[in-house]
């Protein structure tokens, strides 16, 4: 499937959601190119879920606007493009693990392939005979391999991962790295949500760091590193929200 190198994968501006007298996302404004990788990271509590359920339409915006691939995200046709694995992927406890697949290629108006599935879930590293039995025996990084699997035996243009590592073993962990690293040498966009920024330093060429709300940076790894005056992104990442964190805080101390 090819993708117009003009047109932004994902594109959202001045998003806005606010839950009682709390805002969750504070305008943000962020764009994903086509055919790149984009990780979002940001302490816990920061808005990356919320980001992507707003950007998705999983959860109403308050103000703002976001486009996929030029389609405005409140129209179904926008999503027809991508993939998604929520942070909480809770799949139906009583399918096989073959048909809970087989239900959600089926729902895409995509066909099963159960050699192909075999050979993803190998390398997943996540045991075939676990196709065969109910989801409700399997492990936390067993389901979440399963939920992965189910995302990438679609071909599509653009996968949509929340904490995609969430439970995964070492073994796993590096699997699920070199299947999105395959996934990006194939043209296609990743944009995924991680607290373990070294998975996003390897993975990514662009970074977005959102705290509070707010966007603080984009751009490459080696950049925040830059600015802050850090070897270590994870030292850079903890200048960078602990900068903003400061400002904020210097008014209220002068008062």
């Amino acid at each position: 499937m090819e993708v117009s190198a003009t047109v932004a994968a994902l594109r959202a501006e001045g998003l806005v959601k606010r839950f009682g007298a709390r805002r969750a996302l504070a305008g943000v404004t962020l764009e994903v190119a086509a055919g790149t990788a984009l990780g979002l990271v940001g302490a816990n509590g920061a808005g990356k879920t919320t980001f992507i359920k707003c950007a998705l339409d999983l959860c109403a915006a308050d103000d703002g606007h976001v486009e996929i691939f030029g389609v405005d995200a409140r129209n179904a046709a926008a999503r027809a493009r991508l993939a998604y694995v929520p942070e909480r992927f809770v799949p139906p406890y009583y399918l096989l693990g073959r048909e809970f697949l087989a239900m959600t290629l089926e729902l895409a108006g995509a066909e099963f392939d159960a050699g192909r599935a075999r050979e993803l879930a190998l390398e997943l590293e996540l045991e075939p005979q676990a196709l065969e039995r109910p989801v409700r025996q399997l492990s936390k990084g067993m389901t979440q391999k399963l939920g992965l699997a189910a995302c990438f035996l679609r071909e599509t243009s653009l996968y949509v991962l929340d904490e995609p590592m969430s439970g995964l073993d070492p073994a796993g962990r590096v699997a699920v790295k070199s299947a999105l690293a395959r996934l990006q040498r194939a043209g296609r966009t990743l944009f995924f949500t991680s607290h373990v920024l070294a998975d996003v330093e390897e993975l990514c060429p662009t970074i977005a760091v959102l705290d509070r709300g707010e966007l603080r940076f984009r751009g490459p790894p080696a950049e925040l590193c830059r600015r802050f005056g850090e070897d270590d992104l994870e030292r850079a990442f903890l200048a960078c929200i602990r900068s903003h964190a400061d400002a904020s805080a210097a008014p209220a101390i002068c008062a």
